[in-house]
């Protein structure tokens, strides 16, 4: 049996109602429930959540699921709040141990003291910026990629605690263009393909 935590990083806030990132969510459950193998837990970082909970729930995962709105090319606010206070309760609780250095030679092993070995995350982005905006040349970010540009920072984040990174995945143009059948439909065929392959031996 694995075991899948979601974290569900929309929000109520301005205009967003956080439906376009809750709608994600349960695509996701929607797929993970094909599989007879897998335990899934739901935290919405919207929600009330007690921190030394999820701390537990971090450790007692094989794979975490991030679905996140970028806002101002940034994770939003509740869930950058929630990685904050979870993670530093996760201080030698079982996320991290320390920053990997030691006292006689600090100047190498920088991010090397996580505790979250052998576990895998994925994230998934929206965004109201077209995907062209990443790969034209001339366009604004300058075609980088958003795992290399916006989500630089969040990757390091979780390679700090020792999670892995499987493929992310993307939806673009989701407030002037947006196809919620097609895009979802697209990001099921996508966590389906990625499960089949970490999965198999389980499945055999």
């Amino acid at each position: 049996m694995k075991k899948v935590l979601i974290i569900n990083g929309g929000q109520n806030f301005g205009h967003s109602g956080g439906k376009y990132n809750q709608t994600i969510a349960e695509n996701t459950l929607e797929v993970l429930k094909r599989f007879e193998n897998v335990e899934v837990q739901i935290t919405n970082a919207s929600d009330n959540y007690n921190k030394h909970e999820e701390v537990e729930k971090f450790v007692w995962a094989d794979y975490i699921i991030y679905h996140t709105p970028i806002w101002w090319f940034q994770l939003p606010n509740g869930l950058k709040k929630y990685i904050d206070e979870v993670f530093t309760a996760g201080h030698a609780k079982g996320i991290y141990m320390s920053d990997g250095r030691t006292s006689e030679n600090p100047k190498i092993n920088y991010g090397t003291g996580g505790m979250l070995g052998g576990r895998k995350y994925m994230v998934t982005t929206s965004w109201n910026a077209p995907e062209t905006a990443f790969t034209l040349p001339g366009e604004f970010f300058n075609e980088t990629s958003v795992d290399n540009g916006p989500l630089f920072g969040f990757h390091r984040m979780n390679a700090f605690v020792s999670l892995e990174k499987m493929e992310s995945f993307h939806f673009h143009d989701v407030e002037k263009n947006a196809n919620i059948e097609r895009d979802m439909k697209l990001y099921r065929e996508h966590l389906t393909n990625v499960f089949e392959k970490e999965l198999k031996p389980q499945l055999l």
